[in-house]
């Protein structure tokens, strides 16, 4: 890399640094965290969404989890000589000042590194600032050419580029910074933004130069998968690539990597372990109760691309006292695959619009027509709520042609709901059920949607009629629920359980739509309640319904797989006890092919591995694990917010959509339905 493209670099690094800060300033201004500075450390202002503040959130707290830690250790031990907080690439961070304010340096000193124009933007706005002034006390400032920006009496700001480490080394030397004190040394998604061999003598250097201390590092990992992609995607755009994740992609990996490079002990842990061990309950709480919030997909992924990390030199318990042990968060890695499911693309471009979007709803009208409707997606080159249908119609035994078709002039208008349901009543009807205009607006009423062939009396031009329907004495006003086709006394039921609304965080009841009177019906039901859940799946089976897995009250996915039995006086829940047990996953899809259950993608946090297709055997209780084969449909493919529609017949499964908000990376949307060919488990009987 030459010298202009290494500047040109530099500066868009420096930019991730200003959003950053302005992330972190709009997360203390909606209560995320008590930080008064970081507003004022950084120009201007932004309103980031409840997932950005989430992500940020967490990372502010294993951060501070770690300097606490330090800080209790050596300002509780003997030493003579007093901690010291080394922090790499800071950037625009408030990390001293709140120290400062909260009274925890109690003698410790922070010292902070970052390109030279950052160092000196930092140093000017803490210098016009009397807030600030007043918590460094009395300062001095250097003339341009020197490393030190600015120095008060436990507070020194330097502009030195770590790529320069000699330069550091001196630098850091000269504002009084001593290498055998206890030091802790932070960089922040700073490693990931140096060429590999750039952060791998930094983390040499460090464990050369400071005989007690902790280097603790946040930055992302898992760049393989389609998260991972999108993630690596984002900042290649930005001119700020990601390095070292080939060579270090997991935990695993990182927890290698400062060991072979002197440092005496490691661990770490991935942030949905963090959120879950080292946060209280009702600290979870809290946070979960500040904003409506409704992509946990999206939350629970981006966990999953961060790590948290603490090396240690000199004191070999001291990564036990940061991330001690526990069993909260037990790792549930699904059994070695027992065979592929073959992918292929079964619709392009050249075919007719894409259905590109999420959290829509799909049913089989009859073997040759599926009807997509609702979700988030693409549309006329915008991101929005879709108000288009979108029809997969086949021609031939193989071929399959995609259209989007609108509603017929007359009738209701489609009102932009998402995470409904729909359920076919015949050819040419079908019925929608519950959903969301926001996290905080239920759609409201029941839809009936007529199908009708166009005058020319070919598909491509099907009508839509909107009916509303209304039943008597009860509102449906949930989603994320689940609608299942059930059998009682010789008449058809839709069994409606689950979900999420505007007041709770997860329900647990249930109800039972007679679909010939469009009239609510108690029957009763029998056994020991499931928990509540949303995201769940649900089929139909033996006349009952089969319910898997799904997102509990504290937000943490389930494992469990319930049968809705029929009995002679109504129903009885029941459980199936799978073996080996199964991971706890949510907004997967599923269906009964042959006695056996398929749970299809999904969202897991319980194990690094990538949700493929898991099989249970509804006899035996016996699962099993099967990857998707991609190598024949575009990477990356999102297997979560989809649907799929079973072809038994055929052997297959056709996915269509899925995708989501990944962070602060972007929206992505699958942009092709993929068949998935289940031959091989057929033979496999």
């Amino acid at each position: 890399m030459g010298p202009r493209s290494r500047e040109r670099r530099a500066g868009a690094i420096q930019s991730t640094n200003d959003s950053s800060a302005l992330s972190k300033s709009s997360l203390a201004a909606h209560g995320y965290v008590l930080d008064p500075f970081a507003a004022l450390l950084v120009p201007g202002t932004a309103r980031r969404t409840p997932l950005i503040h989430r992500g940020y959130y967490v990372r502010a707290c294993a951060v501070g989890h770690c300097v606490r830690a330090f800080l209790e250790r050596t300002c509780a031990a003997p030493s003579t000589l007093p901690p010291q907080i080394l922090s790499l690439g800071a950037g625009s961070d408030s990390l001293y000042f709140r120290l400062k304010s909260a009274g925890h340096l109690a003698g410790a000193a922070v010292w902070e590194v970052d390109f030279p124009d950052v160092a000196r933007r930092k140093a000017e706005r803490i210098q016009d600032t009397p807030e600030l002034c007043a918590l460094t006390g009395p300062f001095q400032t250097r003339d341009p050419a020197s490393a030190l920006c600015f120095e008060s009496v436990d507070y020194r700001l330097l502009g030195v580029d770590l790529r320069q480490l000699s330069r550091l080394d001196q630098a850091l030397a000269a504002a009084g910074l001593n290498a055998v004190a206890p030091t802790l040394l932070l960089a922040e998604v700073v490693l990931t933004y140096l060429e590999p061999k750039d952060a791998a003598a930094l983390i040499a250097w460090a464990a050369q130069r400071f005989p007690d201390a902790i280097f603790v590092t946040y930055e992302q990992m898992r760049p393989h998968d389609a998260f991972g992609q999108v993630m690596q995607q984002h900042f290649r755009q930005l001119n700020s690539p990601l390095h070292g994740l080939d060579r270090f992609p997991d935990v695993e990996a990182q927890k290698h990597r400062f060991p072979q490079a002197g440092w005496t002990a490691c661990c770490a842990v991935d942030m949905n372990e963090f959120y879950r061990c080292f946060l209280p309950s009702e600290e979870r709480q809290r946070v979960e109760n500040l904003e409506p919030f409704d992509e946990f997909e999206e939350w629970h992924l981006k966990c999953a691309h961060y790590f948290i990390l603490a090396a240690s030199r000199g004191d070999t318990l001291f990564e036990t006292l940061v991330f001690p042990p526990s069993e909260v968060f037990p790792r549930i890695d699904p059994a070695s695959p027992s065979g592929v499911f073959p992918a292929s693309v079964v619709t392009s471009a050249s075919r007719g619009p894409n259905l590109k979007r999420y959290g829509h709803a799909s049913v089989l009208l009859n073997r040759n027509i599926i009807l997509s409707a609702g979700g988030f997606g693409e549309q006329e080159g915008r991101h929005c709520r879709v108000s288009k249908f979108h029809l997969l119609s086949r021609y031939g035994d193989f071929e399959w042609k995609s259209n989007q078709i609108r509603r017929c002039e007359t009738g209701t208008q489609w009102d932009g709901r998402l995470y409904h349901t729909m359920t076919r009543l015949s050819d040419t009807e079908v019925l929608v059920l519950g959903g969301r205009l926001s996290p905080v607006t239920p759609a409201l009423g029941i839809l009936q949607l007529g199908i009708s062939k166009s005058k020319d009396n070919t598909t491509k031009d099907l009508n839509v009629k909107i009916t509303k329907v209304n039943p008597e004495d009860f509102t449906l006003s949930c989603w994320r629920h689940s609608t299942t086709e059930v059998s009682y006394d010789n008449q058809k039921y839709l069994f409606v359980y689950g979900g999420r609304s505007v007041v709770e965080p997860v329900l647990s009841d249930w109800h039972f739509l007679h679909t010939g009177t469009m009239a609510w019906v108690n029957i009763p039901v029998e056994g020991e309640a499931p928990e509540g859940r949303h995201s769940h799946s649900a089929c139909s089976w033996q006349g009952g319904a089969l319910i898997a897995g799904g997102l509990g009250a504290s937000e943490e996915p389930l494992s469990s797989v319930l049968f809705l039995k029929p009995i002679s006086c109504g129903f009885l829940w029941e459980s199936i006890i799978i073996q080996p047990p199964i991971t706890p996953r949510y907004s997967h899809t599923a269906h009964v092919l042959n006695g056996k259950l398929l749970l299809v993608g999904g969202v897991w946090i319980h194990s690094s591995s990538v949700p493929g297709v898991t099989v249970i055997d509804l006899t035996t209780g016996l699962s099993s694990e099967y990857q998707i084969g991609t190598t024949c449909v575009p990477w990356p493919l999102m297997l979560h917010n989809h649907t799929s529609i079973l072809l038994p017949e055929e052997q297959q499964l056709l996915l269509l959509g899925g995708g989501g908000n990944c962070f602060s990376f972007g929206t992505y949307l699958n942009p092709h339905t993929v068949t998935l060919g289940l031959s091989s488990l057929h033979a496999g009987q």
